[in-house]
């Protein structure tokens, strides 16, 4: 498995050297198309290349092409950092995807068969369901793991429910839901920071195989702790509202311009990965999820509209008109009013 991953490194690798060595002498710009033409003259006298799937060759050489697209497009825009396409070191290449299930790739007698690698034994946590479409192969830390994508699923659909909830967000606390309930944050990253630092001191002054493992080890701890709380999280919300309502925020957006420790937390409360997993547990289950603009909703008074300012540090909404909570709960009575209005007009735009 190393090896195919070093093969699929060198391989990205050298379509980019190619594409810079053609614009460096020749100003001349090559495509996605001109490197797979040749893709079968290089298996021939490559043995490591020849030992990946032709169809995974391609998709690794579409993953080049995307990333070069992505830096005309940034360039076009006048962003100040495009974002050169990189080369890869090992730390730096993590999947080989296989676009079509069966071409190189299948499971067979319960066991995982890859082209050139063999049969390896895996721990399918549940059936195939559908029609296979491609397999991705992710190498995390010290383990592989393999993704299939599933066309024409039967939807798990749950019993119609038309209970309603507005959702907000934050730090302090997890999320605020507008019935009132408080979800904490377990701030997984924080309760490790202090044996983070101290790993990363160690392979600072001497880096070893040893000292990467261990920290690796435990960002992966970190990361595998707050994905469970939020699949937890968003399949009990999923289960029992028929109608969410969440704010369309811009995590990435959101991190600018902040002090280095808010930034930390922000991304460590992952937001974005909340609302993917509540979009598609919601779409599975037949559910509505709408994300609403998130302008005033922490500002504005939930009971009278009006407007009640306050910066981050004040934490009680205490509106002139004698209604008070706390900014949070006020917040989501707001989303929750929000989404109800766009539901209203049959305008709202659904992402579930």
């Amino acid at each position: 498995m190393e090896s195919l991953f070093d093969s699929a490194r060198f391989l990205y690798n050298n379509a980019l050297e190619q594409r810079i060595l053609y614009w460096n002498q020749w100003r001349k710009s090559i495509n996605y198309y001109d490197q797979a033409n040749e893709l079968k003259e290089i298996r021939d006298f490559d043995e490591g290349i020849a030992q990946l799937n032709f169809s995974a060759s391609q998709s690794i050489l579409r993953r080049l092409d995307k990333a070069f697209q992505a830096f005309f497009r940034r360039v076009k825009t006048g962003n100040s950092k495009p974002g050169f396409p990189r080369f890869k070191g090992r730390d730096r290449f993590h999947s080989i995807t296989f676009p079509v299930y069966g071409d190189g790739i299948r499971i067979k007698n319960g066991k995982l068969y890859i082209q050139n690698v063999g049969m390896i034994r895996i721990k399918l946590h549940r059936n195939l369901e559908g029609k296979t479409k491609t397999v991705t192969i992710k190498r995390q830390g010290e383990h592989f793991y393999a993704a299939f994508s599933c066309d024409d699923v039967t939807p798990r659909l749950l019993p119609p429910r038309s209970d309603e909830v507005g959702i907000d967000v934050g730090i302090k606390s997890f999320a605020a839901m507008s019935n009132g309930e408080i979800i904490d944050n377990p701030k997984y990253l924080k309760q490790s920071e202090e044996k983070l630092k101290e790993l990363h001191r160690k392979h600072s002054a001497k880096r070893t195989r040893k000292t990467k493992k261990n920290l690796s080890r435990l960002h992966a701890k970190v990361g595998n702790q707050r994905a469970n709380f939020l699949h937890e999280l968003s399949r009990n919300i999923v289960n029992r509202f028929g109608f969410i309502f969440v704010e369309n925020l811009k995590s990435k957006k959101m991190v600018t311009g902040n002090y280095k420790v808010l930034n930390k937390y922000i991304n460590d409360a992952a937001w974005s990965l909340f609302f993917n997993l509540l979009s598609y547990k919601a779409e599975e289950a037949g559910r509505l999820l709408i994300k609403v603009n998130p302008k005033g909703t922490t500002q504005s008074c939930a009971k009278c509209g009006g407007i009640v300012p306050k910066d981050l540090s004040v934490r009680i909404h205490d509106c002139f008109c004698g209604f008070k909570t706390s900014r949070d709960h006020n917040a989501a009575l707001n989303i929750l009013r929000a989404g109800q209005v766009l539901c209203s007009m049959q305008e709202a735009v659904c992402f579930s």
